[in-house]
């Protein structure tokens, strides 16, 4: 037997047979792991970007994380190739926000233990992580905190970082530099900001409009606040 017989043989050894009826069962459970852990992220999360449409993309990448673990896991030869498809694709997602991509984390956690069937320790994983999030989210929310998102955008000649956070600073209560996007000639930063009540609001855009006339001004209300 010469090496490339041998080298047949072990490939074919690592191949092993799929419990349909297991898969399917995991299948599902991973469907709805990945709607409950969207739902979570839409309560409790704290992104900038629309969390109930972001969520929504965890079932799909789940479901597909544990495909593939199933598929490739019984068998060697199929690993190995799925490791050269991989290296030349190129995946690219706009993540704005640390928070995003721990969830995205989650969800391939998920697919890649219900495709490994380790049904029973992705169960308690999740449990536990679900737990600690809702629990990180009631403490949260009873601290006092930023309650909008503002963003900042003008020309680079009108004003600067600081000087726009100074602004905010003597017009609310609390500030918190999220993002900064710098071009050549355009400057864009979202902050998060507590505002007491609406007067505030009204004071804070009144005050931008005297001293940084050509500095457009978006609000986004997160928890709301008194009148």
């Amino acid at each position: 037997m010469n090496k490339n017989d041998s080298l047949l043989e072990f490939f074919s050894a690592q191949s092993a047979e799929i419990n349909y009826g297991l898969f399917l069962i995991n299948f599902l459970l991973a469907a709805l792991l990945a709607h409950l852990l969207g739902r979570v992220y839409a309560r409790c999360g704290n992104a900038l970007s629309n969390r109930d449409l972001f969520g929504r993309n965890f079932v799909v990448l789940a479901m597909t994380t544990m495909l593939i673990i199933s598929i490739v896991k019984s068998s060697l030869a199929l690993s190995l190739g799925l490791v050269g498809a991989l290296s030349i694709i190129r995946f690219r997602a706009a993540i704005k926000e640390p928070e995003e991509l721990s969830y995205l984390f989650i969800c391939i956690a998920i697919g890649l233990g219900l495709g490994a069937q380790q049904t029973v320790i992705t169960l308690i994983a999740f449990t536990v992580l679900v737990a600690v999030i809702g629990l990180n989210h009631l403490v949260r929310g009873r601290e006092p905190g930023p309650n909008f998102y503002l963003t900042l955008a003008g020309p680079r000649q009108t004003a600067g970082l600081s000087v726009w956070s100074e602004s905010l600073k003597r017009n609310s209560k609390a500030v918190r530099l999220r993002r900064f996007d710098e071009a050549e000639d355009h400057l864009e930063a979202s902050f998060q900001v507590a505002f007491a009540d609406v007067r505030q609001v009204e004071a804070c855009l009144e005050h931008f409009r005297q001293q940084h006339g050509d500095v457009r001004v978006r609000f986004v209300d997160d928890r709301g606040i008194g009148t």
